[in-house]
Parts: C-alpha cells; sequence; structure tokens
C-alpha cells in the first residue's frame, strides 16, 4: 500500500493558511465589535435650563436618575440655567444641543429672527404664571385689578402684559417695576406683583407671615404653553430617532416625578442647586399638581408634553393682534408636532391625577 508521503513544505504551508485563517477570524470579530459598539454608543446631548436646578426642572432630573434617558440610547448632561444664560443663544452658537424654552414667545422670536430653533414638547400646559395680591376683599379675579399698580418685570411688558391689556382693559399707567425684591410687595398691603405659581406665593408666605391671593393666569384664558423643549433643526434632521427618544423619556421622566416617588429628580436638582430647600421643592410640585400646570387640557387626553395646532394659532393669533407680531409671521415654522405626535405620552397613573 502507498502512505502519502507529507513533507516539510506542506507543513509550513498549513501552519501558514491557518495563521492566516486565524487572522482573518480576529479582524472580522473585530469588525463586528466595532459595529456593535458604535451602534449601541449613548447619543451624546447638552441639555440646558432656563434657571438654576428646582422643582420646575425636576422632570429632566428624573429621567436622568431614574436611567430613563440611558435606557432610551441618550447620555444626557444639564447645563443649569441662570439670569446670565441665554439659551437660544447656546443652542444657536452650538454650545448646548437641546434647551428649556420658558414661554411661547421665545420659538415665535426664534422665527421672526430668522434663526432654525423648534418647540419639540410641551412640559406645561399651563403657564405658571401668576398675578398676586395680599388678603384684600376688592380684588376677587383678575378684571378687579383694573386701574390698579402692578409690579411687573421689563420682560413681562412684551409677554403676558398685552393679553391682559387686551382682555381686561388694563393700562400701561398701572406698571410699576418689578425687580425680583419681595420686600416692597410685603410692605404694602395694597400691593399687587407679578411671580410664578411654583415659586413667590411659598416665599411670601414663609417671609411676610400672609396667605397671598393668587390668580393663575392660564385660568383666565392666558393660551401659553411653557416649560418647552427646544431643538435646533439641524438635530431634527440628523438625528430624528435621538429627538424622539429624548421627548419620550422626558414625557415620563415628568410623569415619575410629579406623580410617583420624585426623590431621585429631587437629589439631583439640590446636588445643582444646593439653595434648594425640601420645603420649596414640595410646595412646587403640589403646586404643579393641584393647577394641572402639566396635566391638564390636551394632555389629559394625548399624554405630558402634548402640544397642538389649535393652541399655537390661538397664542400667535392673541399675541399678533396686540401687534407683538406681523400677521404674516410664518408661526408654524416655531414648532414641530411629529415627536409629539408619533406615539402615545405618559400619563399618571389611574387616580395619580
Amino acid at each position: 500500500m502507498r502512505v502519502p508521503c507529507y513533507s516539510a513544505r506542506d507543513e509550513a504551508v498549513d501552519a501558514a493558511r491557518f495563521r492566516g485563517e486565524r487572522l482573518q477570524r480576529f479582524f472580522v470579530a473585530l469588525l463586528a465589535l466595532s459595529i456593535s459598539s458604535s451602534a449601541h454608543a449613548a447619543t451624546h446631548i447638552r441639555f440646558v435650563n432656563d434657571w438654576k436646578a428646582q422643582a420646575e426642572h425636576g422632570g429632566f432630573y428624573e429621567a436622568i436618575a431614574e436611567g430613563l434617558y440611558a435606557k432610551a440610547g441618550l447620555d444626557v448632561a444639564v447645563i443649569e440655567g441662570g439670569p446670565s444664560v441665554n439659551v437660544p443663544q447656546l443652542l444657536a452658537g452650538g454650545a448646548a444641543d437641546f434647551g428649556v424654552g420658558s414661554n411661547g414667545f421665545i420659538p415665535l422670536n426664534l422665527v421672526r429672527a430668522g434663526v432654525k430653533i423648534k418647540a419639540v414638547m410641551a412640559v406645561f400646559q399651563k403657564d405658571p404664571q401668576v398675578l398676586i395680591t395680599h388678603p384684600r376683599n376688592d380684588v376677587k379675579a383678575v378684571a378687579d385689578m383694573k386701574g390698579k399698580p402692578i409690579m411687573i418685570a421689563d420682560a413681562s411688558t412684551v409677554a403676558f402684559w398685552p393679553w391682559l391689556k387686551a382682555k381686561f382693559g388694563f393700562s400701561d399707567t398701572q406698571i410699576r417695576k418689578y425687580t425680583f425684591n419681595l420686600a416692597p410687595f410685603l410692605v404694602d398691603p395694597k400691593a399687587i406683583q407679578e411671580g410664578y405659581v411654583t415659586s413667590e406665593p411659598y416665599t411670601i408666605k414663609n417671609a411676610g407671615h400672609i396667605e397671598p391671593k393668587v390668580f393663575l393666569l392660564a385660568d383666565y384664558g392666558y393660551p401659553g404653553y411653557a416649560n418647552m423643549v427646544l431643538v435646533p433643526q439641524s438635530w431634527i434632521d440628523k438625528d430624528p430617532k435621538a429627538v424622539q427618544a429624548f421627548v419620550n423619556a422626558t414625557s415620563q421622566g415628568w410623569v415619575d416625578y410629579l406623580y410617583k416617588n420624585p426623590a431621585p429628580g429631587n437629589a439631583l436638582i439640590k446636588r445643582d442647586n444646593p439653595e434648594m430647600t425640601d420645603g420649596l421643592i414640595a410646595d412646587a410640585i403640589a403646586k404643579m399638581r393641584s393647577y394641572g400646570i402639566a396635566y391638564s387640557g390636551d394632555a389629559v387626553e394625548h399624554g405630558l408634553g402634548i402640544m397642538t395646532d389649535k393652541r399655537w394659532k390661538m397664542f400667535f393669533d392673541t399675541m399678533s393682534s396686540e401687534g407683538l407680531y406681523p400677521k404674516s409671521l410664518p408661526y408654524r415654522n416655531a414648532y414641530d408636532l411629529r415627536f409629539v405626535e408619533a406615539r402615545p405620552l405618559a400619563k399618571p397613573p389611574p387616580g395619580g391625577k
């Protein structure tokens, strides 16, 4: 029987072939790992708030603390706001990716300026703006304030003030300057001033030992959204999946913060803003719930964060009729509804309203 001859040359060829196959498998595995890691890498988003950390930002912090953004494939880093932080400017300049729009005027002002940044969700269905008085018998409603001096900030003269003039007949002669110092209000029983339902009333009660009367403008028909998420058009075009993921996780974060356990979010708020007290945070959460700031109106049917073209049109028509915007302004460029309409937004658990 003939035995095949297996030479040293054959051994060398086989060894080389074996090494080549191992090397090939190594590079295939390395490429697969690289592709997998790239596919699962979290999308980094720098999110800038409109003020120092507070309960009014609670749902964003809750979504970070609970890992909701992380589960959605996002790595969200908060940039704290403050008196010198201009959110639209940071977004337009690329120093931040997403940000908070305090009220409906901001997106419309961006349209007027030709800046392509849009609101993609509205956390607050009601603007928390209020007028505040001491306990007094001659003011039982907003209409009763006509002709009386009212302290408002400079920015408010081109915000809710024109609406008050149109709806209740207020005049500019009533305006007194509000400098965010509560002392003038506390010492004058006849004083009326602006504020946020989640902030000034609590401070007035504790500093002045009085129970102020609070009038939420939204409950008198003021149509604006507040606490919106602003996103540059470049992000919407480049990565709509990341925008959608942020909207969905934020909606759930706010439901969890307001109607479940806010402790995780509160811990991050106090870390970023040590001046925040447990009492002020608890009061703000209670006010947001009792006044239906985030969960009321269209949100009851469609979920927390909803926006509608009807509400935006109402807001624009009101403000353009007062001359704040030209009626020809393409106001629909201020917002993008696709992200709140794409899938159901989060709602409180039964009985949690």
